[in-house]
């Protein structure tokens, strides 16, 4: 991780996703902070009493990445996540209830894909992975797993 100590920018092809865990975690609306899985939950940070609707769900995911040179496990939080999956964490996780193969397809759907990821080295000491802190996918005909799985799954775009 020595030569990741400032931002780095790489083109990189995604060779895996690890959808076993969850891909997503509960966090605090007003202060973003972690979450239990239990709802009703009192936020040690804040103080805020996270019934349902004072709660949401962030990305967490952990991809395998593979640049010019090596093959890298990256962290993508929520900003860099929603790029690869075009839906919030929220709505994936009310989608893969409904598909419970979603995660394992999107994994399937996002490999293979090229991106410019810009990577950082995790602000967190105990942390283990980079962090991928912007993705750009570099294929004009890119679609987010999210889309792809509607047309799988066969879901219809919700109208206004």
């Amino acid at each position: 991780m020595e030569e990741y100590e400032k931002a780095t920018t790489v083109m990189c092809t995604v060779i895996g996703m690890d959808y076993a865990n969850s891909l997503s975690y509960r966090a605090c609306s007003l202060c973003e902070r972690t979450l239990p899985d239990t709802l009703n939950a009192l936020c040690k940070f804040c103080h805020n009493n996270t019934a349902s609707s004072s709660s949401k769900r962030l990305f967490r995911v952990l991809v395998s990445i593979a640049t010019d040179t090596k093959v890298l496990n990256v962290m993508c939080f929520d900003r860099a996540a929603r790029v690869l999956f075009g839906c919030s964490a929220d709505d994936f996780f009310h989608f893969s209830k409904l598909h419970p193969f979603a995660a394992s397809n999107a994994a399937k759907i996002l490999e293979g894909e090229m991106f410019r990821m810009t990577l950082s080295k995790p602000k967190n000491g105990n942390a283990q992975h980079l962090r991928a802190v912007s993705v750009v996918p570099l294929r004009s005909g890119f679609k987010p797993a999210i889309e792809s799985l509607k047309e799988f799954y066969g879901v219809k775009p919700a109208t206004s």
